[in-house]
């Protein structure tokens, strides 16, 4: 028996792609839509909205395909500098292997934090999912943030390098958004502007983050779906439903990613900021009139 309609579908993974690479909390706008919908917070659903970040997460791969594959193994040895043609083969060939997988090893330190703090709060996590409030509250926090992250490091100059140390921070950061409603990327790009990352290349580490990050999420989902409660029954009633899903979440998620790299170079976050706490108190203002 299928858990969400059509039209559901369709409209929580355009929220999915709309807002996953916004600084505006991809989970804390889903959440919202559910229950705007009349969407019951069943178990399914709440693996549905994670399982559809895997279309999100192609869309990153599809637009930076050349960052994720552009290595060429068999090619390490040309082009070897002077200082290093007396050096034995085999250090060579290390040092040029280590270069060209350095991109992976950064987005690894980067996702090891989320990785240990999910594994181990995960049920709290998924508790945390079922509450607007908490939403709301981390709405306007986060948009007080971001009123004034511009010019909070707006003195400080700018080094592209990603190092190890720095991308380890960065990861940290990102566990901060595992509450609903604070925003992944709100949380990584922050963290990249803290290490003295451009807005553009703070945003773009935090978008290739995105990748391992919320490919993990999504295969742990699915593991625990199908090893538990009738897992297997429940993937093939909604196989179409995760179908459309992804692949909205997708293509949505192409259009946004570019708009955004454009927007927040040129215009930084207040926008965003002035949204999220918009938002936040429309969301606080109707609890306290009595909607539910």
């Amino acid at each position: 028996m299928e858990e969400l309609s059509l039209l559901q579908t369709i409209i929580i993974a355009i929220v999915e792609g709309l807002t996953e690479f916004l600084p505006v909390s991809s989970t804390g706008h889903m959440i919202i839509t559910q229950h705007l919908l009349g969407v019951p917070s069943s178990d399914y659903v709440k693996d549905f909205t994670v399982i559809i970040q895997f279309g999100a997460i192609l869309s990153v791969v599809m637009l930076y395909w050349k960052r994720f594959f552009h290595i060429n193994p068999c090619r390490i040895f040309d082009q070897v500098p002077e200082t290093e043609s007396a050096r034995p083969r085999w250090r060579t060939y290390g040092k040029r292997l280590l270069y060209k997988y350095d991109f992976y090893w950064k987005l690894f330190i980067a996702f090891i934090p989320a990785a240990v703090f999910g594994l181990l709060f995960s049920d709290k996590i998924d508790d945390l999912l079922e509450s607007v409030t908490v939403v709301a509250v981390m709405l306007i926090a986060g948009g007080i943030v971001m009123l004034f992250v511009d010019k909070w490091f707006a003195k400080t100059a700018p080094d592209q390098t990603v190092t190890e140390k720095k991308a380890f921070y960065i990861g940290l950061f990102q566990c901060i958004a595992m509450i609903p409603g604070v925003s992944r990327s709100m949380a990584t790009i922050v963290g990249g502007m803290a290490q003295k990352l451009t807005r553009k290349n703070a945003a773009e580490f935090s978008f290739f983050l995105a990748v391992p990050t919320m490919f993990a999420a999504t295969a742990y989902k699915l593991l625990k779906l199908i090893l538990f409660d009738n897992g297997m029954q429940k993937l093939q009633d909604n196989l179409l439903s995760l179908i459309i899903g992804n692949t909205v979440a997708f293509v949505v998620g192409l259009l946004v990613i570019k708009f955004f790299i454009s927007f927040v170079t040129r215009y930084g976050f207040r926008a965003f900021g002035y949204y999220r706490i918009l938002l936040g108190g429309i969301i606080i203002a109707l609890m306290l009139s009595g909607y539910h």
